[in-house]
């Protein structure tokens, strides 16, 4: 069977029990849906999902240099947060491409929590690793992707839900800040104010052994006869979507750099790191990629992931990355690339290619929808 080639969550069978329809993602066999994509989709949109996404890389760093280290191989500018925090950033290699794109968490002056793709990790350990080895750096590296599991509940309800479970106040935890503390008996867990959906919500870095009771407790929690629903990757790509998050592997790679992907306000310039003036030069000029984002205004038709865009000449002029059903908007709507970055490219000009026939697409500001 599929599932014996690849690796698993501690919550497998949970997911099996509860009827998942498992599939291959990443290397990991990972619930696509429940029910139905549409029904969790909305269901976190509009009440509250619980996500397994411990499948994550998550890296420990600790140690006197740990931050100027990480600050020199990212784009964003660590100096800027507190103790407590979380930041968006993204690991660039020697030319500026995206090597990944990551959550820093700073725990202390001295302790940083990194969490990476899935896809990535064995690729983020040896580059960080090398740096550490190059500089002679005193930083303990810790890979503990595998010790511990990470839970996503997410949702406009989602805090009214959870927050029997714990004594912090969930709702007092500011967007991409975290709490170390008790939740659900177990002592020592960090809750994030964090998620990839967009909607309100956090998550939970939890040791293994307690995953499942937690993952349990929080299914059985019920508001009004309304449960808190388990949701899957294939909501979980809709959701994203809506809010025009990139996904490493088909938005983001090593061969795009943070300016052609639109991540210009994560790459701060008065910093000194890795690519920097390959960067520079790049935004100076003018002269790459440039990311889009799209509606298609023809009602029916959904964009997919190595589509192609065509201006009015049928010249083939850009492809696109990500691409799906928005159940908000009732339409389609994507993500990708212009290859050469020109001016010209205006709504009326641009076009999806989908077998062969020419469908009108519309260039809007992300994210798609407002929460």
């Amino acid at each position: 069977m599929m599932e014996n080639n690849l690796k698993k969550t501690i919550l497998y069978k949970n997911h099996i029990c509860l009827g998942a329809k498992m599939v291959n993602f990443y290397g990991f066999c990972m619930p696509l849906q429940y029910t139905s994509s549409l029904k969790e989709h909305m269901s976190v949109r509009n009440k509250a999902g619980i996500f397994d996404i411990s499948h994550m890389g998550k890296f420990i760093l600790n140690g006197k240099d740990s931050i100027n280290l990480i600050q020199y191989l990212t784009t964003n500018d660590l100096s800027k947060i507190k103790i407590g925090q979380a930041q968006y950033n993204c690991l660039i290699n020697n030319n500026g491409g995206i090597i990944d794109d990551i959550v820093i968490y700073k725990i202390n002056e001295e302790k940083l929590l990194l969490i990476v793709n899935a896809a990535n990790i064995e690729k983020d350990t040896k580059w960080i690793n090398t740096y550490i080895k190059k500089y002679n750096y005193n930083i303990e590296f810790i890979d503990f992707s595998q010790e511990y599991s990470l839970l996503a509940i997410q949702g406009p309800l989602s805090l009214f839900y959870i927050q029997k479970l714990t004594n912090i106040l969930l709702d007092k935890i500011p967007f991409y800040h975290f709490k170390i503390g008790e939740f659900a008996g177990v002592k020592e867990i960090l809750i994030s104010c964090t998620g990839y959906t967009g909607s309100k919500g956090v998550e939970l870095y939890i040791p293994n052994e307690y995953t499942e009771k937690i993952w349990n407790q929080i299914l059985e929690l019920e508001i009004k006869k309304n449960k808190i629903i388990p949701c899957g990757i294939s909501s979980r790509n809709s959701l994203r979507l809506e809010m025009g998050y990139r996904l490493y592997g088909q938005d983001l790679s090593e061969e795009i750099t943070p300016i052609e992907a639109g991540l210009s306000w994560i790459t701060k310039f008065q910093k000194k790191f890795i690519a920097k003036k390959i960067l520079q030069i790049q935004k100076k000029n003018g002269k790459y990629k440039k990311f889009i984002s799209f509606i298609v205004k023809k009602q029916g038709k959904i964009p997919r992931q190595g589509y192609s865009l065509i201006d009015t000449n049928d010249n083939f002029v850009g492809n696109v990355t990500s691409g799906t059903f928005s159940p908000i908007l009732k339409k389609g709507i994507g993500l990708g690339y212009l290859w050469e970055k020109k001016t010209h490219f205006i709504n009326e000009n641009l076009f999806l290619l989908i077998k062969e026939k020419k469908i009108s697409i519309k260039i809007v500001k992300l994210p798609f929808i407002k929460i």
